[in-house]
């Protein structure tokens, strides 16, 4: 049987708009996995690592089990299931490992557990395992607006923590507020750091949480003894940065690339996946209906579904 993908064959695409959509095998689970019809696919921004071709890019997915091998005994057909992994997901169907996926909560809609995994684990790792937020401290969310940027934002005011929301416009204002922020700014301003120092009272923030790559300016608003989160650079440059600012302030610069964790540290996962399903439960995070969504080109699937998490303009595969 055959399935609809996008598959990279020969060379690197320089932009989204290169993808093209052939007809290949539906793939057969091994020992271990299971088979995913997808329903919703989360796009994030550039590849770390490039993949040998040909392959199948792709990492968030929604969509409902299909087929399990003979030897899985974790899941059944026709579950609701989501997660990401490393390449493959956009496509109609993808096999992936037990350990990859969880099952879905029954209040996510397929788009939004789709864009759910990714962005939600990244921010509570982030804060919490890598940032050691603790309860009354102050985090400045830079790119508040966007995906992981409006999970950094739920996830810290959930676990307690004053929000600066910082954003390039202004009309993003109103995003930032709904999610939780207690305060937005403009970083496109020249003294934005100078608002931050004025809204913590000179003190400045302790977690400074980088998707942008803006780490070198922020470090003028970090708290003695802050800690500067690495989580991209969507700005498109990778930063120096000047040291004598990190020594002078006790400053903890520290990165994060959640998809090392299933390969150094997978015993991690299913506690934050539990922890944030917790969080669901209460009530703390409540997600996006994200409004920026397509339809797969030339699907079987009429209702499978790409999902804008990120800025499309960002994507390099």
């Amino acid at each position: 049987m055959s399935m609809k993908a996008i598959v990279v064959k020969d060379k690197l695409l320089s932009g989204p708009d290169e993808m093209q959509v052939f007809t290949v095998p539906i793939p057969v689970p091994k020992k271990g996995e299971i088979l995913v019809k997808i329903e919703a696919i989360g796009i994030q921004g550039k590849y770390q690592h490039k993949p040998p071709l040909p392959f199948i890019p792709g990492r968030e997915l929604s969509g409902m089990v299909a087929c399990v091998h003979n030897s899985s005994k974790k899941f059944k057909v026709g579950e609701r299931v989501f997660g990401s992994i490393p390449w493959g997901t956009y496509a109609e169907y993808v096999c992936v490992k037990e350990e990859q996926i969880h099952r879905a909560p029954d209040n996510l809609t397929y788009e939004q557990a789709a864009g759910f995994y990714v962005a939600y684990s990244t921010s509570y790792v982030g804060l919490v395992v890598r940032g050691n937020l603790k309860p009354g401290e102050t985090v400045l969310v830079l790119a508040a607006a966007g995906g992981v940027g409006i999970a950094a934002v739920q996830i810290a005011k959930a676990l307690g923590a004053t929000v600066i929301a910082a954003v390039g416009s202004e009309d993003k204002f109103d995003i930032c507020k709904r999610e939780g922020a207690d305060h937005a700014i403009n970083y496109r301003n020249k003294s934005w750091t100078q608002e931050v120092l004025k809204l913590t009272n000179g003190k400045g923030a302790d977690i400074i949480y980088d998707p942008v790559g803006m780490i070198e300016e922020s470090l003028k608003c970090i708290a003695w003894n802050g800690r500067a989160l690495v989580i991209g650079f969507a700005g498109g440059t990778i930063e120096k940065v000047a040291t004598n600012r990190v020594l002078l302030k006790n400053v903890s610069v520290v990165g994060l690339r959640m998809g090392s964790y299933a390969i150094n540290k997978s015993e991690l996962l299913p506690q934050v996946s539990e922890r944030l399903f917790d969080m669901i439960a209460k009530g703390c995070l409540v997600f996006p209906n994200y409004l920026n969504s397509f339809a797969f080109p030339n699907s079987h699937n009429p209702t499978l579904t790409f999902v804008h998490i990120y800025p499309v303009h960002q994507a390099n595969i």
